[in-house]
């Protein structure tokens, strides 16, 4: 290479670099904003999660059931019926400078037929033992099987309730709203009748008990019913009787009535519970305004069989004979999926 040659290409370069350089901007890619995933929250217990963004916990739990029914008039004058459910419930809960704020909601799907019916099952606020909206009162409870009758129309009320608890004892008052009890149903009240309920309950080693109560304002009669529970052997004793004074929204099937059954525990799959229950002055949700002078009883068992987890099967048939009627026989299949 020659001496032009070397200078005219050191001129160009200087040339280039002496001149600006324009480009297109840079791309830059964002940093991705940071995500919260979901958190586990195990102070209430199993199943909590944190709802994202807050220190709220919340459970989603509920079931699947499909069950058959077999009895006289199950369906219109048909001797059996088929039908499904689907529940679902959330409970949220929250620490306060009370104690735990909880919420529940359970919404209930039936479908009998093509045309399902939903539901609100409860709906309720709990704090420091104080309970207000929708939900089942204590004359829920029963025995463990099925055919036992220990409570007489809606159990579900729109109620303000205070439960104090105390490790293994409890205690509590509630207001209760009767719309659909039995001065609504048998047409005897025009106004909204309100009932007064209380409990007390607790266990005592292998004993566990309740005792309750509950007075129609409407009807201005009431009733009062006890259970109690046994560990013995290879399976639990349960025991319950109930008195009323008159037809109230608590319990009318009869005057009194006393209940034991024995759920025994044959293998860690398979439960059998028989039971045996008598009715004094039994009158099925009378429509006057005193108990019939017939007296009844029944029997029945329930077997219950947990297939895997979460998953149970449950049949039960039962027999009750009433003073100059018909006896009947009748009795349920279930299959339910929980979750």
């Amino acid at each position: 290479m020659n001496i032009r040659m070397v200078m005219l290409t050191s001129a160009a370069a200087l040339a280039a670099a002496a001149s600006p350089v324009f480009a297109a901007d840079a791309i830059v890619a964002a940093e991705p904003e940071a995500v919260e995933y979901v958190r586990v929250c195990d102070a209430y217990g199993t199943g909590y999660f944190y709802i994202p963004g807050t220190e709220t916990c919340l459970k989603v739990g509920g079931y699947l059931r499909f069950e058959v029914y077999g009895g006289p008039n199950q369906k219109g004058t048909s001797d059996w019926n088929a039908r499904t459910r689907a529940q679902v419930s959330f409970t949220a809960k929250s620490d306060t400078e009370y104690g735990p704020l909880t919420g529940v909601i359970v919404l209930r799907n039936n479908g009998d037929n093509a045309s399902t019916t939903s539901t609100l099952d409860s709906a309720y606020i709990d704090i420091a033992g104080l309970r207000a909206g929708l939900f089942y009162s204590w004359w829920d409870d029963d025995l463990s099987g099925e055919p036992d009758v220990l409570s007489s129309y809606q159990t579900l009320h729109n109620s303000i309730r205070y439960q104090y608890e105390s490790g293994d004892f409890y205690a509590g008052i509630s207001v209760d709203e009767l719309e659909d009890g039995a001065g609504r149903t048998n047409g005897t009240t025009s106004s909204n009748p309100v009932g007064v309920a209380a409990a007390i309950g607790g266990k005592a080693g292998v004993v566990s008990y309740q005792l309750i109560g509950g007075y129609d304002t409407d009807t201005e009669e009431g009733a009062i019913r006890g259970m109690l529970f046994a560990d013995i052997g290879p399976g639990t004793l349960g025991l319950a009787a109930v008195y009323a004074s008159g037809i109230n929204s608590y319990y009318d099937e009869s005057e009194w009535t006393v209940a034991a059954e024995y759920a025994a525990k044959v293998t860690d799959k398979w439960t059998i519970t028989p039971m045996a229950q008598y009715f004094g002055n039994y009158g099925h949700n009378a429509t006057n305004t005193d108990f019939s002078s017939n007296d009844a009883w029944k029997v029945g068992v329930t077997v219950d069989y947990q297939i895997v987890d979460n998953l149970y099967a449950k049949a039960t048939v039962d027999y009750t004979d009433v003073d100059h009627e018909d006896s009947v026989t009748k009795g349920f299949f279930r299959l339910q999926r929980a979750f």
